[in-house]
């Protein structure tokens, strides 16, 4: 998982905390999980926080290192178990835990989950439901009242992951001393001049997930941006205002079908890394075999005039 490895010297890449130490880590199985949630692990890589991928009472959940030896665990609901696929529950519950011998925490950060029954209590959290902007703003409160958080993202962090929230985007015509802004055009040639610069199949497959991954990928992202803006024109309730919206539902439909290319391609491009060379044993002298192999018949005897 090259990818997952911070290039510190570039501008456009923030320094991640590293994997987790075990074998699961090189398990196609445990990089899925991984993928899935990278949404969340991402982000607090990015604020020198260890993440792992764990198995709860019934689902995946996210275990986060932290340096006075607790951890947080960030869950979707397991009791009732959620029926959505992992790293896209319905909500997220955010805990903070610790166990020794002489004492039991237990602190409860975040809660977007729905309740567990008809009219059961919630949090106010509840209206983000599975929303992580605000998980991760809730991390980083309760972290930096705590002193626990050891760092935050730079500003040149990776601007299709950075969950900071954004400044209003600037106007796009500028003004008669100044060119047009186009700051989200610039981040994605800054992301495409990196892709250009890696020599990792890993990292272009990673930031192909970035782009195509369905649920939170850029184009899936892009094409809710162009159904918005369809919306906005049926708002006009003039003719071409309901034209133009079906325009963009059209353009949105085939946005998305381009996303579907890339999230294939992403498994595609991961591939064609080239696969570690096996060590070959040493040679040993040959030996010849005490009887035949079984199923070859033994040489019929010559018999001497």
């Amino acid at each position: 998982m090259a990818a997952d490895e911070a290039n510190t010297s570039s501008a456009s890449a923030a320094p991640l905390a590293p994997l987790p130490d075990h074998s699961d880590v090189h398990t196609a199985w445990w990089q899925e999980l991984w993928r899935r949630h990278a949404h969340i692990t991402t982000p607090l890589r990015q604020r020198g926080l260890m993440c792992d991928i764990e198995f709860g009472l019934s689902a995946y959940l996210v275990r986060v290192s932290l340096p006075d030896d607790s951890y947080l665990i960030i869950s979707p609901p397991q009791e009732p178990p959620s029926d959505r696929p992992p790293g896209d529950p319905e909500g997220w519950i955010v805990t903070r835990e610790h166990i020794s011998d002489r004492s039991r925490l237990f602190e409860r950060i975040y809660d977007s989950a729905p309740p567990g029954y008809p009219g059961g209590p919630q949090w106010p959290e509840a209206r983000h439901g599975g929303s992580v902007q605000p998980l991760i703003e809730a991390i980083d409160h309760r972290l930096t009242q705590l002193g626990l958080l050891p760092s935050l993202p730079s500003s040149t962090g990776d601007p299709l992951i950075s969950t900071t929230p954004q400044h209003p985007a600037p106007s796009h015509t500028g003004t008669a001393d100044q060119a047009p802004a186009y700051v989200y055009g610039d981040a994605i040639l800054a992301l495409t001049d990196h892709l250009s610069g890696t020599a990792s199949y890993t990292e272009v497959a990673a930031l192909l997930h970035q782009m195509g991954d369905p649920i939170n990928g850029l184009l899936e992202r892009l094409a809710d941006f162009v159904e918005a803006a369809g919306e906005k024109a049926k708002e006009s309730e003039d003719d071409d205002g309901f034209d133009l919206s079906y325009d963009l539902a059209d353009a949105a439909a085939d946005i998305r079908k381009a996303g579907e290319v890339l999230y294939v391609a992403e498994d595609r491009m991961r591939a064609l890394s080239p696969a570690p060379a096996t060590p070959r044993s040493p040679a040993g002298p040959s030996r010849t075999p005490a009887s035949a192999p079984p199923g070859l018949p033994l040489a019929a005897p010559r018999w001497a005039r």
